[in-house]
């Protein structure tokens, strides 16, 4: 059965979704982490500091969310990046590459966007997997 997971060092769900979803706890399981907007979870707004800020806020976001499930960046397997701007691509690449480092690295799909909640710059969902 499917639980919800939470935590108050990520910002709260701005809408009827959860932070995160797990389809079980058995080992094996997947861990759906909703999009993670660069919302520091202690004031509730926007960080400062550019496309660089905000893409270490939404991955600090989706880390804490990963600890409350007993997890870590190694076991995420698939991310998607959603970018305000194409020209931000190569920041959120730098500053992702420093959170994903072992093997194997997750498979990741990266998009352009209209508009982002709140106006964010970044957006990023991840999927993990229960070891």
């Amino acid at each position: 059965m499917p639980t919800r997971i939470a935590t108050t060092q990520a910002p709260a769900a701005v809408g009827p979704y959860s932070q995160a979803v797990s389809a079980s706890d058995a080992p094996g399981s997947l861990v759906f982490i909703s999009g993670q907007v660069p919302l520091d979870p202690v004031t509730g707004a926007l960080v400062d500091g550019g496309i660089t800020a905000q893409a270490e806020q939404s991955l600090k976001n989706i880390g804490a969310i990963l600890a409350e499930a007993g997890l870590g960046y190694e076991h995420v397997v698939k991310t998607t990046v959603l970018l305000a701007d194409i020209a931000d691509f190569a920041a959120v690449n730098e500053v992702y590459a420093r959170r994903f480092t072992g093997e194997p690295l997750p498979a990741r799909a990266a998009f352009a966007v209209a508009a982002l909640p709140l106006g964010a710059r970044v957006e990023i969902e991840a999927i993990a997997v229960r070891p």
